[in-house]
């Protein structure tokens, strides 16, 4: 059973609907660790509820981003963790975490990936008019939102949309989409 560390700083409804997929048994694997920099987010509580151990910290009660991530690095390291999943971390991963994880970090954005990288994705894409956005799957590099991509699914912007509509059919897309490429991509992992 392959090992996730989950990478959240928010309410956490990707952590759910990941979790509610390895219990369904639509994900084979196991939330082996929660990384969460909000002390107080919604996702820990989530967490709690699976009876998954968490690692809660605040940046700036650190000299410098090196000094949080070889903690992180650390326990993932300490628990075996065979990879990443960013939902909803808003925070780059810098180089060590990269250099201890290559190819086994992976993140999920609610934009059809290179358009809207970055925060609000879904606003900068409605702002924007266009007529579809979508998922994308990648894996993480230095860049925001520039890895390689794993996996998408585009979504159709309806003219009678609102921001609240389109954030709600992206993230019904996501709920689902993320647990079934995640369980796509450990298959391939095991089979190298």
């Amino acid at each position: 059973m392959k090992k996730l560390a989950i990478f959240a700083s928010g309410s956490g409804t990707n952590f759910q609907a990941l979790a509610d997929a390895i219990e369904a048994g639509i994900l084979e694997a196991e939330i082996s660790l929660l990384v969460c920099d909000k002390p107080g987010a919604k996702v820990i509580e989530r967490a709690e509820a699976f009876a998954v151990e968490t690692f809660v910290f605040t940046a700036k009660e650190f000299q410098s981003k090196v000094e949080f991530e070889t903690l992180i690095v650390e326990r993932l390291r300490e628990l075996e963790i065979d990879l990443v999943v960013l939902a909803g971390y808003m925070r780059l991963i810098g180089p060590t975490l990269l250099a201890a994880y290559p190819n086994q970090i992976v993140n999920i954005h609610p934009s059809f990936l290179p358009s809207f990288p970055g925060k609000d994705a879904i606003g900068q894409a409605f702002a924007a008019g266009v007529e579809k956005t979508g998922v994308t799957v990648h894996f993480v590099d230095e860049g925001m939102d520039t890895g390689p991509i794993i996996a998408q699914e585009a979504i159709m912007i309806d003219v009678d949309d609102t921001l609240e509509s389109l954030e709600q059919k992206i993230h019904e897309v996501e709920h689902v989409f993320y647990p079934k490429t995640l369980q796509g991509l450990l298959k391939e992992l095991t089979v190298r």
